[in-house]
């Protein structure tokens, strides 16, 4: 079975994000149409996550072949849980594998190749970077790592539906 990849409205922007943390293919284009959001979907092959009723009852998207999928909970460990369990993913697989802003897979760099493109004091506590090779952002596991990763570790077990 091939991994989903993901879609996602306005109406569910910080899923998506997480779902990126994660590791999993998740495009959120703001602003964009219903129509334009379907078209996407159904040629992208991804799943459309949406929070809007109207959206998931329209039959334009089953006519365009595009799959859409309700998200009911409004909190995000409920939304993430609930999208786990539907898609059968796996919090653990790869986090932090993505690039938060772009989706795109990160790339790892050597450290000389990030003197001078982050903070001095960075460059001297950190011996591990990622890049995105389309915005060019750099990640390293500082404190702000740190505290998403207590958030994924709190986080249930996606798929199995028990305790992580």
């Amino acid at each position: 079975m091939t991994e989903p990849r993901f879609l996602a409205d306005d109406n569910v922007g910080r899923l998506a994000r997480w779902l990126r943390v994660l590791g999993y293919d998740t495009l959120y284009l703001k602003g964009l149409q219903d129509e334009e959001l379907i078209a996407v979907a159904a040629r992208e092959g991804r799943v459309l996550l949406t929070r809007d009723r109207q959206l998931v009852r329209r039959r334009l998207a089953a006519a365009r072949g595009a799959r859409t999928f309700l998200v009911g909970p409004e909190d995000l460990e409920g939304q993430l849980r609930q999208v786990a369990e539907a898609f059968g993913l796996d919090k653990g697989q790869r986090p932090f594998s993505r690039c938060l802003e772009c989706n795109l897979p990160l790339v790892d760099r050597e450290k000389d190749e990030v003197r001078g493109r982050v903070p001095p004091y960075v460059f001297q506590t950190q011996g591990q970077f990622r890049e995105c090779p389309g915005c060019h952002r750099l990640y390293w596991r500082g404190t702000h790592w740190g505290h998403m990763m207590k958030k994924v570790d709190s986080l249930t077990r996606l798929g199995g539906g028990g305790e992580a």
